[in-house]
């Protein structure tokens, strides 16, 4: 959308933007919520420990950390029996295939206890609060009521079919209850398990290049610089100093990816001028070993200057930090505190996490920010949800360009669109992913995850929970990154699961 509004000169109305944010907005909360309990909160949790607690003592602790209401010993004492059951029958189901018992795992079973059973809290919650993006958006996760230039859903108070009051009163209420959850569940596991594992404070640093496109805009324009959460790059990890971003800087090498440029290995490209061709016909998957003097990965690897730079949650807190953003300095410097570590821990596997907790509190409490401005303009009689100017494509330019920069959960996400004689001439994105866990690219220069788990100590190299940790931290998505699809509309491949 934002490529597209940016080639054509679409300025979008208010209420587009408000809706938009809300819907960005519960997507942040309920996936890093998803992230740390169902897919790297067991990474930290010995789920088979558990089962040694002491109900009243897992009920103790709870209460020291929270005042949430499902904290007594009878809950807790229900939620083992639970898990006895899952492992008595053999049938752990959800926590099959881990490596309970690890001697990396150290948590307490009293703290264990407590994240299970958080964990299977967070199953009820994140279903009942991403109603909201299903009112705004119709789905979830991808949203399908976004339209060039605004939002294809109504405004009218006095209609059943539209968003009125009574939508209003749903997502207040439901944003209400997914902070509540924040506040009370996700932040004080957080600084409970960080408690036990400040030693990955250390590890998982990386490349220490931090690029954040900024998000929630304050204003209508394409791609504004007034952005609650700000635009920035941090370059290693100096916090004094932010760096602007220029897209036109951004370029990716296919050196040692499996698609090739007519000019070469060597050669990079601006999105704008982008190529996804596969051509490849060297070694490639399936291989006994992965072979990075040559092509081993399905992602290009794209650079800021010639610079790998590592994207996320992390990244747009650190921005955001070294920018003066004044909620975000509160949190992240109260984290610090209460863990009794200094701004360099940020700069780790367990900053990563940190960051994400934070960046979902403070989003949380947007929420209501952003639905009462979306309120007050219907107040004011303003319903206006799309702008159709430049909808109607005999008014277009016979040739256009655009880029969009957005910020996904998972990080920097950028489309890049150039149009001619009304059709899409060309269209790439780089993906927050692609970002991540880049190859080499033409100079050896490692990507995120390849950097991160450099220096990562490992007690058993067949259950490497080590590596898992610092690679979940990025919040790792492959199916984002690469799209295989046949031009011809053919069936590519078929996987049966079992």
């Amino acid at each position: 959308m934002r490529a597209v509004e940016n080639a054509l000169g679409i300025t979008i109305p208010n209420n587009a933007r408000l809706i938009r944010n809300l819907i960005s907005g519960i997507q942040y909360i309920q996936d890093h919520v998803i992230h740390f309990y169902h897919l790297h909160a067991l990474d930290w949790v010995d789920i088979v420990s558990a089962l040694k607690a002491d109900s009243g003592k897992t009920s103790a602790l709870a209460q020291s950390i929270s005042d949430w209401p499902m904290s007594s010993a009878a809950y807790f004492k229900g939620v083992q029996n639970k898990l006895k059951t899952f492992v008595e029958s053999g049938q752990l189901g959800i926590f099959a295939n881990a490596y309970w018992g690890h001697p990396a795992y150290k948590l307490p079973p009293e703290a264990n206890l407590m994240a299970a059973a958080h964990y299977l809290e967070a199953l009820d919650w994140q279903r009942d609060v991403i109603r909201i993006q299903a009112l705004l958006g119709a789905k979830n996760p991808h949203a399908q009521t976004y339209l060039v230039g605004g939002m294809a859903i109504p405004i009218d108070v006095n209609s059943e079919n539209a968003l009125n009051d009574g939508s209003f009163a749903f997502i207040s209420e439901a944003s209400k209850r997914a902070k509540t959850f924040v506040e009370q569940v996700l932040i004080p596991d957080i600084l409970a398990v960080a408690s036990f594992y400040k030693e990955w404070a250390g590890y998982g640093s990386g490349i220490g290049n931090y690029l954040a496109y900024g998000e929630f805009p304050n204003d209508n324009v394409s791609n504004t610089e007034n952005l609650w959460l700000p635009r920035g790059i941090i370059l290693n990890r100096d916090l004094g100093k932010v760096h602007p971003v220029d897209q036109t800087k951004i370029e990716e090498y296919v050196t040692h990816s499996w698609y090739v440029y007519g000019e070469g290995g060597s050669v990079s490209k601006h999105p704008w001028n982008g190529v996804t061709d596969y051509k490849y016909t060297g070694p490639q998957p399936p291989y006994e070993f992965l072979d990075t003097d040559r092509k081993y990965s399905w992602l290009k690897a794209p650079r800021y200057e010639n610079m790998p730079m590592e994207v996320g949650p992390l990244a747009r807190m650190l921005v955001a930090y070294a920018s003066g953003h004044k909620r975000v300095k509160e949190v992240v410097d109260s984290v610090l505190k209460k863990l009794s570590v200094g701004p360099d821990a940020l700069f780790s596997t367990l900053g990563r996490v940190a960051a994400r907790g934070i960046e979902t509190l403070v989003t949380a409490e947007m929420m209501s920010v952003w639905l009462s401005q979306l309120i007050e303009n219907v107040k004011r009689g303003d319903l206006k949800i799309h702008e159709g100017s430049m909808w109607e494509p005999s008014k277009w330019p016979k040739e256009a360009k655009g880029y969009g920069l957005y910020e996904a959960p998972r990080g920097a996400l950028g489309h890049w669109v150039k149009i001619k004689d009304q059709k899409i001439e060309n269209y790439q994105c780089v993906v927050p992913s692609t970002w991540n866990g880049s190859p080499r690219d033409a100079t050896g220069q490692r990507g995120p995850y390849e950097a991160a788990l450099i220096g990562t100590p490992v007690a058993d190299q067949t259950k490497p929970v080590e590596i898992l940790r610092t690679i979940h931290s990025f919040d790792p998505c492959m199916a984002c990154a690469v799209h295989v699809l046949d031009a011809n509309g053919k069936k590519v491949t078929r996987i049966r699961v079992v």
